[in-house]
């Protein structure tokens, strides 16, 4: 493996998928790894540039490959369909990465550090949360609607909610009132 230019792992959940390639493009190796091992087998080949398709895990990986000096490339996966050449597995995914790690056009995804994922981590978290929120609405809005209690559409709408549930529970189910003061719970 000294004459590796090139690695491509196909990134899993338990065992990762390795394609060296030589300078001139030919296979060096082909490999199937397990998550604990693939660090120590990194770490015994020799300084080259191992590409991975960009994912949930990659940056991890990344960070961790480059701290043991390879050089790391993420590739977005749709740059990296076309290449693959047989049908699709892990092995021919491996070998699409590295092949595609090759071309000296592509465009490479930058590893993102701990801090970066975790900024990203909270603006995806706000975005779920608020259309959590406005789903639960909605919902107790239908809810409502069924039996006859009508609130117009919004956030502005939660205190007519409130008190639909609040002052007219001598005219609804109980049932209705307490999933529904639930609901509002949540929203809170």
């Amino acid at each position: 493996m000294e004459d590796v230019s090139i690695t491509g792992i196909d990134l899993a959940k338990r065992s990762f998928r390795l394609h060296g390639a030589r300078a001139d493009g030919t296979v060096a190796f082909r490999r199937k790894l397990t998550r604990e091992k693939l660090l120590g087998a990194l770490a015994e080949q020799p300084r080259c540039i191992v590409a991975m398709e960009a994912c949930a895990s990659s940056h991890h990986w990344g960070r961790e490959i480059a701290r043991l000096g390879h050089v790391v490339r993420l590739i977005p996966a749709i740059y990296v369909k076309p290449f693959v050449k047989r049908q699709k597995n892990d092995a021919a995914d491996a070998e699409a990465i590295t092949e595609a790690a090759s071309r000296p056009t592509m465009h490479f995804v930058a590893v993102k550090t701990q801090e970066q994922q975790a900024e990203s981590m909270l603006f995806r978290t706000r975005d779920m949360l608020v259309r959590q929120r406005t789903q639960v609405v909605n919902a107790l809005r239908g809810h409502l609607a069924e039996h006859g209690r009508i609130a117009p559409q919004g956030l502005a709408s939660v205190r007519r909610l409130r008190s639909i549930l609040e002052t007219q529970s001598d005219t609804l189910p109980a049932a209705v009132q307490a999933l529904g003061l639930m609901l509002l719970e949540q929203v809170a």
